[in-house]
Formats: structure tokens, C-alpha cells, sequence
């Protein structure tokens, strides 16, 4: 308004005073403030919308004591109103080209990153944990273009088509090695049998006897790893099979490690479960912690106690409690913890059909606890 003001004021010069007047008399005023001036107002600043006035009241030396001075603001209120519609608009027009461009950002953006999600789609769906020889053809790299993400698609493709070489050649080498591995111990087995059915000195028989436990202990060894190198056998780890024979299985082929000791084998059966997995794993399993409480065990440290409940199964062996060593500290998967190489094992085999393989020890005992889930529920998980 003061712009205006001064705008209006050089049009009219040398006449200044055109729309701003001072009265020193209220006769002299404007005829709308005349009522307004004889109520002898107060010094100071006065507006009156109606009439388009502003008025200042000031002290002066006549009859009143009062003096007027009017600004006629006419036209100089609406040309600023007018300034005020036009800044509205532009900070429309701004806030409007604001929006639009983000939204095109936002299209833009999204089809930017499609291709990137599209493949993530892709690879989400390849199932890392049995891939085929032709997954690495399922990206097709082809059709993302030459840029950053086609780039990132090749490089997938191609390595998973040297995962799923490599995997092809681990199944073909399990699969050789499987053979080549039990011919030799089914030939010694079968030699040893007709050793045994010959005429054999004691000493001959003792020996005979130390090479067929240490044949089986080699074919149970055998089959322990092939058990976990082997992907083509993924129907048996669905099969539903009872613990009980397993369990007087494990007992009588290790049974020869308590020769020369005074200790009872107590198998407490309270429940006759059923369990979901593969039973030639779960009997490595078994049959290693079985070994590992008959090797562990001395003489005169019985009983060891095998409890069969529904859901678990517990290997339970005495500890002298002046035992040198310190049974507690000792870690399950430890290969030189003095419990077996066969641990790492079991936990291995346990994590992939879905089980749960615990190990406690302390000052008088060791606790093996093999758990699993309810047949209805129980589902393996690969490791």
C-alpha cells in the first residue's frame, strides 16, 4: 500500500496533497467524520473501512487542541488486494507444476526400478536349495536390456550355471563314490564271514572279530557321509518309522563296547512314537549317540539309561564326580571334545529332517536328547 501510495503521490506532483489532507477545524472534515471528530477522540491512528479513510489524531496548539490529518486510500487497498489474488495464483501455478512433477517422478521411478523387482521375482523363485541343471535358463538375461540391470541378470545366470555344474558334478562324484566305497567293505564282510567259518585259533578269532567291528564301524561311517552328500533320496525323508527297533538295534550292535565292563543298559519305553524323517538318518544319529555312552561310560559308572517318550528320546551315561576332565565345558559339535567325532554328525543330520539335537553335561552325567514334532505336524527342513 505505501508503494501505492508513493506511486500515486509522483503522479500528482507538484500537487502532493491530492488524497492525503490535514484539518485542523471538525467543521472542516469530511462530512462522514464529522460526528465521529465532535466525540473528541484521543490522539492517535483511526480507520474507517467504509468510507476508505484512515485518519491520525494529533496534538496542536489551536481552540481543540486537535488537529486531523486523512488518507484518502481509494484504489491504493485494491491495488495491493489485487497483488495479493496474483501471488495466490502463482503459488498455485507452483504448488500445481510441484505436484505433476512428482507425480511424473514417481512414474518414472517405478518403471526405473520394474525391471529390478521383476528380476528379484525371477531369482526369488529358483529353489537354491535343489537346483536343476536348467535354472540358470530362467533369468534370461536377454530381456533386460544392456543396461545396469542386464548386467546384474548375466551375472546371476551365469552364476547359477556354475552352481548347478558344480552341483551336477558333486551328485555324479556321491553317486560314483557311493559305489566305489561299499564294494570294498561289502568284499572284507564277505571274507570275514568265511573266515569265521573256518577253523580259527583264538588268537586268529580275536582278530577276526576286531576286522569285522572295525568293517562295520567303517560301513556305518560310509554311510553317514553319504547320507549327507545325497540330494536324490529326498522321498525318504517323509517316511514315518517307529524309534523302538531302532533303538534295541543301536544297543546290540554296539553292545561289544561294554565287553569288560560292569555296566547295565536300562531302556525305559514309556510311549511307542512314531517319527517323520529319514530312518536310515535317524539310526546314524542313534546309533552314534548310543556308541558315544558306551565308549564314555568306564567300568562301575552305570547304569546308562535310554528313556523313549513321545516326542524325545534321551541317552543318559554316569560321570565319576572325581572325573579329571571337566565333561560341562565340553561342545556338541566339537570333533576333539572326548564325546565322538559322531556329534557333528548327528547335529548335521538333525538340522536337515527337521530335529532337535541337544547335548548337557556336567560333573556326574551327560544328557544326549534327540526330539522331533508330532507326526501330524512334522516337515523337513533342508539345511
Amino acid at each position: 500500500m505505501l508503494t501505492n501510495q508513493l506511486r500515486r503521490a509522483a503522479q500528482s506532483y507538484p500537487d502532493l496533497t491530492l488524497n492525503l489532507q490535514g484539518y485542523d477545524a471538525v467543521g472542516s472534515l469530511p462530512e462522514s467524520l464529522r460526528e465521529w471528530a465532535q466525540s473528541d477522540p484521543e490522539a492517535g491512528l483511526y480507520e474507517f473501512e467504509s468510507e476508505q479513510l484512515h485518519v491520525a489524531v494529533v496534538t496542536a496548539d489551536n481552540a481543540q487542541g486537535r488537529a486531523f490529518v486523512v488518507l484518502d486510500v481509494t484504489g491504493i487497498e485494491a491495488a495491493s488486494s489485487e497483488d495479493w489474488w496474483l501471488l495466490l495464483v502463482i503459488t498455485s501455478v507452483v504448488g500445481a507444476l510441484g505436484t505433476l512433477g512428482f507425480a511424473l517422478g514417481l512414474v518414472v521411478m517405478r518403471r526405473a526400478v520394474a525391471p529390478v523387482a521383476q528380476l528379484a521375482k525371477v531369482v526369488a523363485e529358483i529353489d537354491l536349495q535343489h537346483l536343476s541343471d536348467g535354472d540358470h535358463r530362467r533369468i534370461d538375461s536377454g530381456r533386460f536390456g544392456d543396461d545396469e540391470v542386464g548386467m546384474l541378470a548375466a551375472t546371476i545366470e551365469k552364476t547359477l550355471e556354475r552352481i548347478s555344474a558344480f552341483v551336477a558334478r558333486e551328485r555324479y562324484f556321491t553317486g560314483s563314490a557311493s559305489h566305489e566305497l561299499r564294494t570294498p567293505i561289502t568284499v572284507i564282510t564277505g571274507a570275514l564271514e568265511l573266515l569265521e567259518q573256518s577253523d580259527l585259533s583264538p588268537a586268529d578269532a580275536m582278530a577276526v572279530e576286531r576286522a569285522r567291528r572295525a568293517t562295520l564301524e567303517m560301513k556305518a561311517t560310509v554311510e553317514m557321509f553319504l547320507c549327507l552328500a545325497r540330494e536324490i533320496d529326498d522321498g525318504l525323508y517323509d517316511e514315518q518309522f517307529l524309534v523302538m527297533p531302532m533303538v534295541s538295534q543301536a544297543v546290540d550292535q554296539q553292545r561289544y563296547l561294554l565287553s569288560g565292563k560292569c555296566v547295565d543298559v536300562v531302556v525305559n519305553e514309556l510311549a511307542t512314537p512314531r517319527v517323520c524323517g529319514h530312518p536310515q538318518a535317524f539310526f546314524i544319529a542313534l546309533n552314534n549317540l548310543v556308541r558315544n555312552a558306551f565308549e564314555q561310560t568306564l567300568d562301575g559308572q552305570g547304569p546308562i539309561k535310554i528313556l523313549i517318550n513321545a516326542h524325545e528320546l534321551l541317552v543318559t551315561n554316569q560321570v565319576s564326580a572325581d572325573d579329571d576332565g571337566q565333561p560341562g565345558s565340553i561342545e556338541p559339535a566339537s570333533p576333539h571334545g572326548g564325546y565322538g567325532l559322531g556329534l557333528g554328525i548327528v547335529q548335521r543330520l538333525c538340522e536337515r529332517n527337521g530335529w532337535l539335537f541337544t547335548l548337557h553335561a556336567d560333573e556326574t552325567r551327560v544328557v544326549a536328547r534327540l526330539s522331533w514334532q508330532p507326526i501330524q505336524t512334522a516337515k523337513r527342513t533342508a539345511s
